[in-house]
């Protein structure tokens, strides 16, 4: 046995030298992959210490708000991989009642979770109060100098009281380390709308910026309460001018559908304006049967009329029926004498449907005094009352001040209005309840009673000279004013009754519920009164009476933020260049792995045809996993998606984006799963240039900025909505319309028609829930779906398009948890939003179904039958 053991000794051969070099090539590369390298990273920290993050939240850090948030996760991504800790303050106050976290200590992972919920405010910010609390906070004294960002909205605010401006608070800062003011460029900053100024028949608009904002035009749009645009007007400022003004013409029927005006593209609360009947121009009808009026118009009652109501309303005169054809606010009959039975008739008709009849009393009422009349609040005593008469006056009477229950409440009465002669209103238990003004004997003096949604109101003195002085004051006219904005049931705030908040706005402008710590303002202060915490821009009052607050209406001039300190570093918001390298290095790490594999092999002699194939077959399937968005095999994709119904996606080239699109569907699959009999397969991506798009009932599409059209999908979506497919856009930018950016130009590419605001009767609204909104992980702005009849497809819009970015509030993670934060309304917006994606399955999935169902009672009588 041992004479047959060799005894030549083995050695293993020498590695060549170029598969030496590709290992160390290939292990250098996943060494600094791990690493994280960033390539064109323009973040430069200076110090040591903790990174001290400030943010302006207030209303103007809505203008660009993602822009805003970029740089922010780019400086918490940078200070992590720094192993910085972070304090991250806020210089707007919080909402009423929310409590304030003072400064703290950071990990990189908890300020990223806080910094994702951060949404700015709609009233201004307070900067001096905020760094006085970080650097008066513990936390900050003991720790060694680090640096300082201030993420800016580049407006100028000296707050009362400090004198502080932001050179002088860098300044301060100057003692935590070095420091960096974002700040946007001129051309960027917010423009202010100013509320309107009534100017007869037109309203005056202003829009206020910083004076060196370079010159550029801005749009107005006129939008009313169901989203329709009543109308635009474009101004352009002048070369250096910190204003443009000017007048926006509608006829009365739509200025009184106005809800609000807003800058085009301006997405800030101070952009927008809302509106209630200070800005409203009634229309109203005068009725008089004398006819004096050309030759003696100071003794005509409806001249004093037309010159009280004339600034403030449209003023339309003729007859009873003429005028009811036309639609009125409020007719006023200066003692017209009796009217025709069809008269009577068309005008009761009117008030019971929410007119206000306003009668002025005369000699022909004083002789008809004592009839049945129903255009009358209480029964009259026959002849009137004056000096000399039978009921006689030793002297004329002065008014008494007006009852807390009238709408004149409130009014200063003059001294000087004497009423020489009335009719006199019989006694009854109810009189009292109907009085509204009074003499200071006691006599009423305005009477009125409420008829079906409408009111008949009756002075018992004339329009005119002949009975009182009443007719001379100003006090004629602002009751006159009352009594119009009554018409649609609006009062002015009486004293300083409390006006509740109704809706409020975001500092995006849009409308919502009020906030938790939203308060009442007095109506005697509500003039005065800015927009803060305690009281939010939005509307006050009564969902009947109510009052608009808006921002701009006691917001000084803007500035842009002045000279800094020396030692102070400036920067604009712009979109990061940073491109991270990770995923490249590993990737080309595993491909230098593949070839040294191959290469080990062909050096051991081990290399034949059926290796070779097996490797070309593994770097093929690796490089189409490298790919997701490349055109998949034909056969596999039909076998795949055509065994189960899929909602799909669209790649967008921004993988966050890609990624989030997934786990909203699926999440959202989710959701069907446990409330509908509804059973998804898992959403599938697309490329709408290569994919077959029939298999899909409905594509998600997250609209990104800058996105194009591949070369050849027009065509294919447009054969798919032609064909029944629906899809959803999703810009995900909170923005109120589709009328401009990327969304615009795809639409014009799909040939997609215009688009309107969800009718409250849509299908969308209860093809499984019952929905007012459709909010997402934000909320407020509009739906939009095609038209109904456009197009002949079950009944279903074949676009929806909106902002609220559904799938980021629908996400979740392996686990099922919500990955994002939903703002304002927390876990109940989230649900809501859940509601809202089960009604978009089932009506793409159902079609018309829902809407059919009225003509159920129709069917089953006829089955009867």
């Amino acid at each position: 046995l041992l004479q047959r053991l060799t005894s030549q000794r083995e050695s293993p051969a020498r590695i060549p030298p170029w598969l030496l070099l590709l290992r160390l090539l290939t292990a250098a590369l996943i060494v600094i992959g791990l690493a994280g390298p960033l390539l064109n990273a323009e973040t430069k920290l200076f110090g040591k210490g903790p990174l001290y993050l400030i943010v302006d939240d207030g209303w103007a850090g809505s203008a660009a708000w993602p822009a805003r948030k970029s740089v922010l996760r780019d400086l918490l991504d940078h200070a992590e991989r720094s192993g910085r800790t972070i304090v991250l303050t806020t210089t707007a106050p919080a909402p009423e009642g929310a409590a304030q976290t003072p400064p703290q200590l950071l990990s990189g992972a908890d300020a990223r979770r806080q910094a994702e919920g951060l949404q700015p405010k709609p009233w201004p910010t307070r900067r001096a109060a905020a760094i006085d609390g970080l650097l008066a906070a513990a936390v900050v004294q003991d720790q060694r100098p680090g640096d300082v960002i201030w993420l800016s909205d580049g407006i100028e605010t000296a707050e009362a009281g400090t004198g502080q401006d932001v050179a002088a608070l860098t300044k301060r800062l100057q003692k935590l380390g070095a420091v960096t003011v974002y700040a946007d460029p001129p051309g960027r900053l917010p423009v202010v709308l100013m509320p309107p100024e009534v100017e007869g028949a037109a309203l005056g608009i202003e829009v206020r910026r910083v004076r060196a904002s370079g010159g550029r035009g801005v749009q107005v749009r006129a939008i009313a309460e169901d989203g329709e645009v009543l109308g635009r007007l474009p101004l352009a400022f002048k070369a250096g001018a910190a204003t443009a003004e000017g007048s926006l013409e509608m006829p009365s029927e739509q200025r009184n559908r106005l809800a609000r005006l807003e800058v085009m593209g301006a997405q800030t609360v101070g952009g927008v304006v809302l509106t209630d009947e200070r800005w409203r121009r009634r229309p109203v009808g005068l009725v008089s049967a004398d006819e004096v009026g050309a030759s003696q118009p100071l003794l005509d009652a409806l001249h004093y009329l037309g010159q009280a109501v004339g600034p403030y309303a449209e003023v339309r005169r003729g007859g009873v029926a003429d005028l009811l054809k036309r639609g009125l606010a409020v007719l006023i009959m200066a003692d017209p004498g009796r009217l025709g039975d069809a008269e009577t008739a068309g005008v009761t008709t009117w008030v019971d449907k929410g007119g206000i009849v306003l009668r002025f009393a005369g000699p022909r009422l004083a002789r008809e005094a004592g009839a049945t009349d129903p255009l009358l609040p209480v029964q009259l005593r026959r002849g009137g009352r004056v000096i000399g008469g039978a009921l006689s006056w030793r002297k004329p009477e002065t008014l008494a001040p007006f009852p807390v229950a009238s709408p004149f409440n409130g009014l200063p009465i003059p001294t000087d209005i004497k009423i020489r002669r009335q009719v006199l209103a019989q006694p009854s238990l109810d009189l009292a309840d109907k009085t509204w003004a009074r003499l200071s004997d006691g006599t009423p003096l305005v009477t009125a009673a409420k008829r079906g949604q409408g009111w008949i109101v009756l002075v018992h003195t004339t329009a005119n000279a002949e009975w009182s002085d009443l007719a001379f004051s100003g006090l004629f006219v602002d009751m006159l004013r009352r009594l119009i904005r009554l018409s649609q049931g609006v009062a002015e705030e009486s004293g300083s009754a409390p006006l509740a908040p109704i809706s409020n706005l975001d500092a995006f402008g849009r409308l919502g519920d009020p906030p938790g710590g939203a308060t009442a303002i007095p109506g005697n202060l509500f003039a005065e009164t800015a927009a803060s915490p305690k009281h939010p821009p939005g509307f006050y009052g009564t969902p009947a009476a109510r009052r608009a607050l808006n921002l701009s209406q006691n917001l000084g001039s803007l500035a842009r933020v002045g000279d800094l300190p020396g030692g102070v570093e400036t920067r604009t918001y712009v979109r990061s260049a940073a491109r991270d390298l990770k995923p490249w290095l590993l990737a080309a790490a595993a491909l230098l792995f593949l070839i040294d594999l191959v290469a080990s092999m062909w050096v051991r002699g081990l290399l034949g045809g059926a290796v070779l194939r097996t490797g070309a077959m593994a770097l093929a399937v690796m490089t189409t996993m490298t790919a997701p968005a490349a055109a998949q095999t034909d056969d596999a994709f039909a076998m795949k998606n055509s065994l189960e119904t899929r909602l799909a996606y669209v790649y967008t080239g921004d993988r966050r984006v890609d990624q989030i699109s997934e786990a909203g569907l699926t999440g959202l699959n989710l959701i069907l799963w446990r409330r509908t009999a509804a059973e998804l397969g898992p959403p599938q991506g697309i490329n709408p240039a290569v994919d077959d798009l029939s298999f899909f009932p409905l594509l998600y599409w997250p609209v990104v900025p800058g996105y194009s059209l591949p070369q050849g999908a027009a065509a294919r979506i447009v054969a798919y909505l032609r064909n029944g497919g629906t899809i959803l856009f999703d810009t995900r930018d909170q923005a109120t319309d589709t009328s401009s950016g990327t969304l615009a130009q795809l639409s014009r590419e799909l040939e997609i028609p215009p688009l309107v605001p969800v009718p409250r009767t849509h299908v969308l609204t209860k093809s499984f829930y019952l929905l007012k909104d459709f909010p997402g992980r934000w909320t407020g702005g509009t739906l939009w779906v095609e038209k109904a009849g456009e197009r002949i497809n079950d009944g279903v819009s074949p676009v929806i398009a909106g902002s609220h970015d559904w799938a980021g509030a629908w996400a979740v993670d392996p686990e099922q948890r919500p990955l994002f934060p939903v703002v304002p309304g927390g876990e109940r917006q989230r649900e809501m939003a859940y509601r809202f994606g089960v009604n978009l399955v089932m009506y793409t999935l159902t079609g018309n179904y829902k809407a059919d169902q009225v003509h159920m009672p129709a069917i089953i009588q006829r089955l009867g039958q």
